[in-house]
């Protein structure tokens, strides 16, 4: 970096996703050079304005060349992804002189509450991830957009227990519950906006937010604050129907949760997504993130019904609409 800004970003996973969205909110600010990391054998289409070095996850060597000259490795990757490849990844970066890594999470700020963090299937894996990285005498920046809006929604049951084709709906609880929720556009938004600050304060007066003020800690992001009940609101709009066309049935959702974890020992993964989506939804409100940076980075305010529609047309893509 030869000045206050990062100026090099490498993205892993950037056909991908949620890294397709941060990579083209990087491009659109005209500030970074954005580079994608990928595979020979990777089927996944870099966004327009984006570098690509193809890399062998296999030869450390290769790596460590593609991220020479970086100064940010962001990793987005499926949870199906060899569980060694961030590593492979970190180790690269410290090799390279990349100056700060934001891992592969994506999800909820899982310091804000421990049990949450033990109990949702990937908290462990993520705080095990940001270690690694301060291990390697790294900085970490922890990206957290809760689950995705449109996937989660359209994407059955099993997430926020909506099955739009058969218009059925699975209330947790009460369905009051809120959570934090955002779309791909505005968690790659925030993405782009924390990277074109200046990496630190030019003197002691400078008071605007910095790079550095978010190392090692969680940088929240939301479109939106809703429950079941809300989503559910914006479906029967969206749809011009009522409760009566569609199927309610109520689960609660500490039982849901352990169902969850017995579908996934049997070696069904539906119950990963079970477990990972109900605990969210318990009492203790952990899957709203209070800390928002939405109004530091001027992020703009959604409409929750026309994300919705997004939804609707994501849900048309998956199995069973």
């Amino acid at each position: 970096m030869s000045s206050n800004y990062v100026q090099n970003i490498a993205v892993v996973g950037a056909g991908g996703t949620q890294g397709k969205f941060v990579a083209e909110e990087l491009v659109k600010t005209g500030k970074h050079k954005v580079t994608a990391i990928t595979r020979a054998d990777s089927s996944g289409k870099i966004p327009d304005g984006v570098a690509s070095k193809v890399v062998d996850y296999n030869d450390t060597s290769s790596l460590v060349e593609a991220l020479r000259g970086q100064d940010v490795l962001i990793i987005t990757m499926a949870v199906t992804a060899p569980k060694d490849t961030q590593q492979k990844l970190v180790d690269a970066a410290k090799e390279a002189g990349v100056k700060i890594v934001l891992p592969n999470e994506w999800g909820y700020d899982q310091d804000r509450n421990a049990s949450f963090a033990k109990e949702n299937l990937i908290g462990e894996r993520i705080i095990q991830a940001r270690e690694y990285v301060t291990s390697k005498g790294l900085p970490f920046i922890g990206i957290c957009g809760g689950f995705w809006y449109e996937f989660s929604l359209g994407g059955g049951e099993v997430r926020y227990g909506f099955d739009i084709a058969n218009r059925q709906f699975t209330r947790f609880d009460d369905g009051n519950i809120k959570l934090s929720t955002s779309t791909w556009e505005q968690v790659g938004r925030g993405t782009a906006a924390l990277l074109s600050l200046k990496l630190n304060r030019d003197n002691e007066n400078d008071k605007e937010p910095v790079i550095s003020d978010y190392f090692n800690k969680s940088v929240c992001i939301e479109s939106f604050n809703v429950s079941q009940n809300d989503m559910f609101e914006s479906l029967k709009r969206v749809t011009g129907t009522t409760d009566a066309d569609w199927k309610i049935t109520t689960e609660n959702s500490q039982e849901r949760y352990f169902r969850g974890l017995g579908l996934l020992k049997e070696g069904n993964f539906a119950g990963f997504a079970i477990g990972l989506y109900t605990r969210a939804f318990y009492p203790d409100s952990a899957g709203t993130m209070p800390n928002t940076v939405n109004k530091t980075f001027n992020l703009p305010q959604e409409d929750l019904d026309e994300c919705t529609k997004g939804a609707i047309e994501f849900a048309k893509t998956t199995k069973g609409y």
